[in-house]
């Protein structure tokens, strides 16, 4: 009973005070975007493509008969190392130690960076160090003040209808990428209206992903692009 009583009034916090919740995410708009480096985006991504899933791999035995196989198959590794432990740390410590918090969160910004660029709102080839035109904040925690240790359990679960509404929102993503792909190549321009979609639906997406994942909110994502 205590536990839906919580819910409910984080739910009920986050539909009311969703300017206030504790990750946000911003990627400014370009006036002008390259045709020639739009039209060979998925090319011109590969090296940092190679970096990231490096980057990303966890846990894998290293052998290289396979690396593409096992590179799409254990880039999730370190995600999910980093939840597991997370979870550990609040559930038995009350615990989120800032060297921890920093490290996902740079991991984040640069994975939304590499993003931002192959969904082509960016032409600035990502940096694994600058922030550039993407803006990606979380608000540290105070775990005993702010997190309930046995949500993480659970939080994956709860954050379900977002996972269903989603799925749904990023086939339009690739949709609308598509159209906006074609809308660069002849204007130079990526159309503001499509741009705040795919915008919308990257900062609708971390929400749920720093919720129910990287665990440092209780606070439950609202449903809205904004």
């Amino acid at each position: 009973m205590a536990t839906s009583t919580y819910l409910k009034g984080h739910i009920m916090a986050a539909k009311t005070n969703s300017s206030d919740y504790p990750v946000k995410l911003e990627i400014d708009y370009p006036k002008e975007l390259n045709r020639l480096t739009t039209f060979f985006r998925l090319f011109w991504a590969i090296p940092v493509l190679i970096v990231f899933s490096l980057i990303s791999v966890a846990g894998g035995d290293g052998s290289t008969d396979k690396a593409g196989k096992e590179m799409i198959e254990s880039s999730g590794g370190i995600a999910a190392g980093l939840f597991f432990a997370t979870v550990l740390l609040i559930l038995f410590r009350q615990r989120y130690p800032r060297w921890w918090f920093d490290f996902a969160l740079e991991l984040n910004r640069f994975s939304t960076r590499v993003g931002a660029y192959l969904l082509l709102l960016t032409d600035l080839y990502p940096s694994t160090v600058e922030k550039q035109s993407v803006q990606l904040d979380i608000t540290y925690p105070d775990v005993k003040k702010d997190l309930n240790r046995w949500l993480p359990l659970v939080k994956w679960f709860l954050a379900i209808p977002h996972y269903l509404v989603l799925l749904v929102l990023l086939i339009a993503v690739v949709v609308v990428t598509i159209i906006a792909w074609f809308a660069i190549l002849f204007t130079g321009r990526y159309p503001r209206e499509l741009f705040d979609f795919v915008v919308g639906v990257n900062r609708w997406s971390f929400r749920v992903s720093a919720y129910a994942f990287l665990l440092v909110t209780d606070q439950y994502p609202p449903f809205r692009f904004k």
